[in-house]
């Protein structure tokens, strides 16, 4: 009864008046909210010495983020707190019943303070870990910010569900992958701030297109197959994780009172979509984003050098976590976690047996947590067979040649949800590592993210709004 009070005093945006929110309102508020992430993202932390986490530029990708920016945190906190609190429902260590409205009601609070700790959790982490160096006396006004953009995050999160198409984290993580992608392919700045276009045959360029162009020209075989392999998985993870997009089964359903009549009700063969993706991802890349903190906290203890602070010395014991070398673990748990380019270091002959085996793990780690992630969502989110069961029998459906019972509804369905969560589960989690194993323009998690998340933007808009949007965009969407 005391959280349910403090859950009165949290500020929330309000939901519209109106159960479906017209086309256009949705489409103004997704992309103020898109133009307020960019325009955050380019806000440098005043007061910032030093940024160690640029090395972790890849990790910002799936964490929705900029580090150095006001939005360092980025969806870190909101993921992390949806990770914990699936991990304390499916345990059964919280019981909350999320069928009933009272029980999403507390499940949402719960959820929104454990949003707030690691919002404040990871803005000292970050500081005092020296990831983000702040300069001397100006550390609380550094960790002020970060506390300011992770809140905003949240709140823009919370508009984009109520206001705008989809969720917010899934929106970020699009946006920024969707850059990434562009200036992946077309970089005419290279990491020594020369622009190539004024030089096309002699300044080498960073964007894969353009490198592919140039190795033509200055005819360097090595870096021509390299910019071809990039180009070539990306099309190639597209059309494969597009396809894979398609599958799914459908329950032949009628409707009980008009004879002669039917629907088909799909189940998609990635029933939990890619938010087990997501999980995963962003475990990973907390796991080593901390890994890189601690190991730097911790380098006077390791070194000997200089003072061993006692944040330095608490630091020293995770040294499991793994060692880093430009940003990439070389050792530890975050490296047998991690992935290698396997097919650029086959082509500039750098692989290793070591890399094989790491790819193994890899692929291992993340089809165990993308099953274990689906299936918590699943059943915390209402897609449970019990919840469909009712939301098709509210509907006046049933399964043809069925009495219209919600319990034969549920045990049919049963049949279904459970195998297509795991397999789904397992299946996502097997194309996300193998597309950071053949890598891509951008990381293989990274651009199956977005394809998804595109791929479900466009499902959404096309099933909900193909009445109320103009007759060019109704065109487009196939409509």
């Amino acid at each position: 009864m005391e959280l349910k009070k403090i859950f009165n005093f949290i500020p929330e945006v309000t939901k519209p008046p109106e159960k479906k929110v017209d086309f256009k309102v949705k489409l103004k508020w997704t992309l103020i909210v898109l133009v307020g992430f960019f325009v955050l993202a380019n806000i440098s932390l005043f007061g910032l010495s030093e940024n160690a986490l640029s090395r972790f530029e890849y990790l910002a990708i799936i964490l929705g983020t900029d580090f150095g920016s006001i939005i360092s945190l980025g969806i870190g906190p909101i993921v992390m707190a949806s990770i914990i609190l699936q991990l304390l429902t499916g345990s059964g260590i919280l019981n909350i019943d999320t069928t009933t409205d009272e029980g999403k009601k507390f499940f949402q609070g719960i959820q929104k303070l454990l949003v707030f700790f690691f919002i404040v959790f990871e803005a000292f982490i970050y500081v005092m870990m020296q990831g983000l160096q702040a300069v001397p006396g100006f550390t609380g006004i550094v960790i002020f910010q970060l506390i300011l953009g992770g809140l905003a995050i949240f709140y823009m999160d919370d508009l984009t569900q109520k206001w705008g198409f989809g969720s917010g984290v899934s929106l970020f993580i699009g946006a920024g992958v969707s850059w990434r992608l562009i200036t992946s392919a077309f970089q005419f700045i290279n990491t020594q701030g020369r622009n190539c276009l004024l030089d096309f045959k002699t300044v080498p360029c960073s964007g894969k297109v353009l490198v592919l162009i140039q190795s033509i020209l200055n005819k360097y075989p090595v870096e021509f197959l390299s910019a071809l392999a990039a180009i070539i998985a990306t099309i190639v993870i597209f059309l494969g994780v597009v396809w894979a997009q398609s599958l799914k089964v459908e329950i032949p359903l009628s409707f009980g009172r008009i004879r002669g009549y039917g629907v088909k009700w799909p189940l998609s063969f990635f029933y939990a979509s890619v938010i087990p993706v997501i999980l995963t991802a962003a475990l990973m890349a907390n796991i080593q984003l901390f890994g890189g903190m601690i190991e730097n906290a911790a380098t006077p203890c390791i070194t000997g050098e200089g003072v061993c602070s006692g944040m330095a010395k608490f630091a020293s014991y995770f040294g499991f976590l793994g060692h880093f070398i430009d940003g990439q673990a070389v050792s530890g748990l975050s490296f047998w976690m991690g992935s290698t380019n396997v097919l650029d270091l086959f082509i500039k002959g750098g692989f290793l047996p070591k890399y094989l085996l790491q790819g193994f793990t890899h692929m291992l780690f993340f089809m165990f947590f993308s099953t274990v992630f689906a299936i918590f969502w699943v059943k915390t989110s209402g897609m449970d067979a019990k919840a469909q069961a009712h939301k098709i029998a509210s509907s006046g459906l049933q399964v043809a040649g069925f009495r219209q019972d919600e319990r034969i509804l549920e045990s049919i369905l049963q049949r279904y949800v459970m195998p297509l969560t795991v397999m789904g589960g397992l299946a996502i989690g097997l194309l996300a590592s193998v597309t950071n194993l053949l890598g891509a323009l951008v990381s293989g998690t990274a651009m199956l993210l977005v394809i998804m998340i595109m791929y479900q933007f466009y499902q959404n808009i096309a099933q909900q709004h193909q009445m109320d949007m103009a007759p060019a965009m109704r065109k487009f969407m196939g409509g």
